[in-house]
């Protein structure tokens, strides 16, 4: 039997490369499920993104899904992308499975807390104070680098990379310091700088955009203090939850995270097209 994608819709084009289009998976031309394709809105047309494949049950465990998405990476090459990737939410173990097969990797995963009711207390000898403008400026110049950096490593060329660094913190920060909504904190420990922590709104939810321990400090509690502080602003602010992505490899972050209960909610994978 053959399993080919048939167009459900004209191709959708964008000013600035965007496309997107839906596909029926269908068997000896038979319908048995459905595709969406689409260059991703984060990464910019360079990137597909593979979203809502559904197999028909009575197709399923038949080996529908691998050709199909393999068909997906095909569309994919033909409108130029050199990267696909996969947002597969927590507890879809069989689309881990699938991804896993076709050689994706893990790139991120987004992680969420549910908050208690009451703020944690910093541990004696800690307070924070707001980020001056000047501490800004420095961090600013830093983090738009290193942010390109992890980028490059994950597939991106250097000009894409830079590209998303500059329009995220452009899009996040619009006003520096002073953008709405958006916190600084620098965490002293016996009056020495010890860290910092970004927070900040988006889709109803406060997020962790940055939380990082001074290099020659780490390893004496001052991030597990930084995540306790983020908590405590938060459930300050009336809110139960706080959200933060972390990347694939990182693992002294996850095991943090995941030791003060935060869950993963859904993972980015990704896969070159050679």
């Amino acid at each position: 039997m053959t399993t080919t994608l048939r167009p459900t819709e004209p191709l959708q084009q964008q000013a600035g490369g965007a496309r997107s289009r839906r596909f029926q998976v269908c068997v000896n031309s038979r319908p048995a499920g459905e595709i969406h394709i689409e260059t991703s809105p984060a990464l910019g047309p360079s990137v597909a993104r593979v979203t809502g494949l559904r197999i028909d049950e009575p197709d399923r465990r038949r080996g529908r899904g691998t050709v199909a998405m393999l068909a997906a990476e095909e569309v994919a090459r033909g409108w130029g992308c050199g990267q696909v990737e996969l947002l597969i939410p927590a507890g879809a173990d069989a689309a881990l499975r699938l991804a896993d097969s076709l050689g994706y990797t893990l790139r991120n995963r987004t992680m969420r807390k549910r908050l208690g009711e009451v703020p944690p207390e910093l541990p004696p000898g800690s307070r924070v104070r707001p980020m001056t403008e000047e501490e800004f400026a420095a961090w600013q110049a830093a983090e738009t680098v290193r942010y390109a950096r992890q980028w490059a490593s994950r597939g991106l060329s250097e000009a894409d990379a830079r590209a998303k660094s500059a329009a995220d913190h452009a899009a996040l920060l619009p006003d520096g310091l002073g953008t709405t909504g958006v916190w600084f904190g620098v965490l002293e420990h016996e009056g020495t700088r010890v860290g910092h922590l970004w927070l900040a709104p988006r889709d109803g939810e406060t997020w962790i955009f940055d939380v990082e321990t001074e290099a020659a400090l780490r390893g004496r509690g001052h991030g597990r203090t930084l995540l306790l502080l983020a908590e405590a602003r938060t459930i300050g602010r009336g809110e139960p939850t706080l959200m933060l992505n972390v990347f694939a490899g990182n693992t002294p972050a996850e095991r943090l995270y995941e030791s003060l209960g935060y869950e993963t909610t859904r993972r980015t994978l990704y896969k070159p097209l050679l």
